[in-house]
């Protein structure tokens, strides 16, 4: 992978700030693979897009991720800080049948593709809650749906009012089963009281933080060595980091 310099790294992060969510992990996934056009990253699996962007995380930050979250049970809320491995989360690709996922349940027999990115953003603006949300989730995803009268269900409304929820729940099996990368799913277990806390590492909303705090501290060597020295961005930011560290602990010291 060709990591993107600071310069660009920097405008990726001044573009993000203006961004909600889905609009950041897009600028990021831009980073991970930038010969590809947005449409089509809208459109790849997210197991796929998540192993981009734990490429991109082990590139620009290294394999160690801190993590920190509460204990489950409310009575105790201890504080657990751990380590993960980006190069153990985040390899899988995910492993489509030829002809997409076949579900057949409750009289139906229907063939999915994997959801993608579009997907997840599509099915959150239109539905008013979260079930609609699924149903909608797994319409968009139906490459064919046949009844057992033989009569083949088309049009993303129709599916979504009547697909089985037996099938919507098998759907989100296989899918499960086909992309496992798609969602990175944790149990921890608290030292301090033993109950097991469940987490979902979202490896966009985790770089995104990452890539604001380190941003912010270029700026930040920016602005004081600007000062001292009387330098542009553009050449400071040319610099290796240990010699704008060097340089910075010059600073300190006069």
């Amino acid at each position: 992978m060709t990591v993107a310099g600071p310069t660009e790294l920097l405008a990726i992060w001044e573009a993000g700030l203006a961004e909600q969510g889905s609009g950041r992990a897009l600028l990021l996934h831009r980073a991970a693979r930038p010969e590809a056009g947005p449409d089509a990253l809208l459109s790849v699996p997210l197991g796929e897009r998540a192993a981009d962007l734990f490429a991109l995380r082990r590139a620009l930050f290294g394999e160690r991720m801190q993590v920190t979250l509460d204990c489950a049970d409310p009575e105790c809320g201890a504080a657990l800080e751990f380590e993960l491995d980006a190069a153990e989360l985040g390899p899988a690709r995910p492993q489509v049948p030829e002809g997409g996922l076949r579900v057949a349940a409750d009289g139906w027999v229907v063939r999915f593709r994997l959801p993608c990115p579009a997907d997840l953003t599509a099915a959150a603006e239109e539905a008013a809650v979260a079930e609609d949300a699924r149903r909608l989730l797994g319409a968009r995803c139906v490459l064919s749906a046949v009844r057992d009268d033989g009569r083949e269900v088309t049009g993303q409304e129709d599916l979504a009012r009547l697909l089985p929820d037996p099938v919507l729940k098998r759907f989100g099996e296989a899918a499960q089963e086909a992309d496992p990368a798609a969602e990175s799913a944790l149990n921890i277990t608290c030292p301090e009281c033993g109950a097991a806390t469940p987490a979902e590492l979202d490896i966009a909303a985790y770089l995104w933080t990452e890539l604001d705090a380190w941003a912010r501290d270029v700026l930040l060597d920016v602005h004081l060595l600007a000062s001292a020295y009387g330098w542009s961005e553009p050449e400071i930011l040319a610099l290796s980091p240990l010699r704008r560290r060097y340089y910075l602990e010059l600073c300190a010291d006069a």
